[in-house]
């Protein structure tokens, strides 16, 4: 892997890098995120508590609506997420699925 880009062995490495991201992405796909979860991940990482949630949903009621699969996420919501959290909004604009129901 310590190899210099430029070299016949770089290039060798850059061919055998691109084919195995082919190989995996067409038979290990990685599905994308449940919205919610992605939401309690980035909680989790950024530290958040559900206050810090409110100016982006609501209400805290309305947060642990949304948390617990009671609510959907509206698209004033999405944005919000969007833009506050850094979730994309591919991943924000799914179904989401209660897992625990």
């Amino acid at each position: 892997m310590m190899v210099k880009a430029d070299s016949p062995e770089g290039e060798k490495l850059d061919v055998l890098t691109t084919l195995i991201e082919a190989h995996e992405a067409k038979h290990y796909p990685i599905d994308m995120p449940d919205p919610i979860e992605a939401i309690k991940f980035e909680m989790e990482q950024q530290e958040l508590s559900i206050n810090d949630l409110v100016p982006m949903i609501g209400r805290s009621n309305r947060v642990y609506e949304v948390l617990a699969h009671k609510r959907g996420l509206s698209l004033n919501m999405i944005r919000n997420r969007n833009k506050g959290l850094g979730i994309p909004a591919e991943v924000l604009i799914q179904p989401s699925i209660d897992r625990n129901a």
